[in-house]
């Protein structure tokens, strides 16, 4: 069975850092794509980073270029989300999701396995 979970929100101050996690089991993390995704209330989900180890790629949204990075530890079985230089309009709930391929699809639906999410608030 695959499952994600997500760590590591919490309420931080505007230009502050958090780091996510997101530890899998259930599959195989070299062969697939996790794709970092945020949304807040009444917004549309958004894909904020994705990482494909089997082809070496990483990307990111231009809101977030320069201040997150996106890592993995294959060994652990887990994604990470460095998220440096905090704004209040990064506030969203946090997801990670696992693309059935080692392409990183921008379009959330074709994402196959979802965690439940850890809440990023960012007070200024």
């Amino acid at each position: 069975e695959v499952q994600l979970v997500e760590s590591g929100g919490g309420l931080v101050q505007a230009g502050g850092s958090l780091r996510l996690s997101c530890a899998g089991s259930g599959f195989s993390f070299e062969g697939y794509a996790i794709g970092w995704f945020r949304q807040a209330p009444g917004k549309e989900r958004e894909r904020v980073s994705c990482i494909s180890n089997s082809v070496g790629s990483t990307n990111y949204a231009d809101s977030v270029k320069g201040r997150f990075t996106v890592s993995s530890d294959n060994a652990k079985k887990t994604v990470y989300l460095e998220m440096n230089n905090l704004k209040p309009e990064d506030t969203a709930v946090y997801y990670c999701a696992l693309q059935p391929s080692w392409y990183c699809n921008p379009d959330h639906r074709s994402y196959s396995y979802w965690g439940q999410g850890t809440q990023v608030t960012v007070y200024s």
